[in-house]
């Protein structure tokens, strides 16, 4: 029988129904990476086209190898937002607002190999990635009009992706979407009862509980919420307080990064290199010491459509059940253990 479950850091509803799992259905099957070139002459991202996009703003160099660069990050060439201007709101009419599009929208080219994704790199490769992340997040941040920063990756062409070449964007924005104004009130309401973090109580909650945790270290916790709202949703939380991504202590971006890539190598083996999309939730910038958000990442495989229903309440249907997927997930994080490729510990 379904059941309906209440996300606690969101409020949101979510329908967890198995039995839909049963419905026939047509995917189109991505391809895997030994099905692409490693290099390929139309890619703006590749080795050798650099030419191709807008001049970067930062570079991780190669040391000691053949190529120049690992990691390259330059602005959007379709970009949704741009610097320049103070975004001052204009009211045109009594109920109608704007202001003008400012902010950066960047690309983080994650490696100069066509067909790598971040499930197959090196630990060091995705460290890389993550420290380009933080480098520019911080930089971003600097700039008094921006108010948020959102670092994500959409991987697969049912993610919403345009280029098959491994990359991550960043959008820095003058205002705070209204699904991040709702998650911060309710994380600082509960602050202000109980007096402590939500996401703190809940990780604490969730190691107690066990059953839907795929694996932790010593500074991360891997777990698919108790209201997924996908099948295989899968949260990286910090097991420190930290309400920015941007704060973190980069001494711990080698674990983290070592998590990563495991997690989403056991997405890709398990779900056959599925699509995904994967955000770094952060607080705002004009307060990243606050006591009552806890930065984390999600990834969202792309397993089912987003239909009417879904569109029209508000509420997502899931057909799995995520204490089930994450046993699943376990068995693949043990069996990477056993053959030593894999850092993260199950929780016993």
């Amino acid at each position: 029988m379904s059941e309906l479950r209440q996300d606690p850091t969101t409020k949101a509803w979510v329908i967890l129904a198995p039995e839909r799992a049963k419905r026939p259905q047509q995917r189109q099957k991505m391809r895997r990476a030994e099905e692409l070139p490693s290099w390929d002459p139309t890619c703006p991202f590749c080795l050798g086209n650099e030419d191709q996009t807008p001049a970067e703003v930062f570079r991780l160099p190669v040391v000691d190898k053949g190529s120049p660069w690992e990691v390259r990050v330059v602005p959007n060439r379709f970009a949704a937002l741009e610097p320049g201007g103070d975004g001052t709101m204009i009211e045109e009419e009594r109920l109608f607002r704007k202001r003008a599009g400012i902010g950066a929208h960047e690309v983080i080219i994650e490696t100069p190999s066509h067909n790598t994704p971040m499930a197959l790199m090196t630990y060091e490769q995705v460290e890389k990635v993550l420290i380009a992340y933080q480098e520019r997040y911080n930089t971003l941040k600097k700039n008094g009009h921006i108010k948020f920063i959102t670092i994500f990756k959409n991987h697969g062409w049912a993610s919403g992706t345009s280029l098959v070449h491994p990359h991550s964007q960043l959008v820095a924005t003058p205002i705070v979407a209204p699904y991040y104004h709702r998650e911060f009130d309710i994380a600082h309401g509960y602050y202000v009862d109980m007096g402590r973090c939500l996401y703190c109580d809940l990780l604490a909650q969730e190691l107690e509980k066990a059953e839907r945790i795929v694996a932790h270290t010593e500074q991360f916790v891997v777990l698919h919420p108790y209201a997924s709202r996908a099948p295989y949703e899968t949260w990286i939380i910090p097991q420190m307080h930290c309400a920015s991504f941007g704060l973190f202590p980069d001494m711990y971006l080698a674990e983290l990064a070592r998590v990563l890539k495991d997690t989403l190598f056991c997405l890709y083996q398990r779900l056959d290199n599925p699509a995904f999309n994967l955000m770094i939730d952060s607080t705002i910038t004009e307060d990243e010491e606050d006591p009552y958000y806890h930065w984390h990442i999600r990834i969202i495989p792309r397993q089912t459509t987003i239909a009417g229903f879904e569109m029209g309440s508000g509420i997502y249907i899931n057909t799995t059940l995520p204490e089930e997927t994450a046993v699943l997930m376990r068995e693949c994080v043990s069996s990477l253990c056993e053959v030593g490729r894999i850092s993260v510990e199950p929780e016993a």
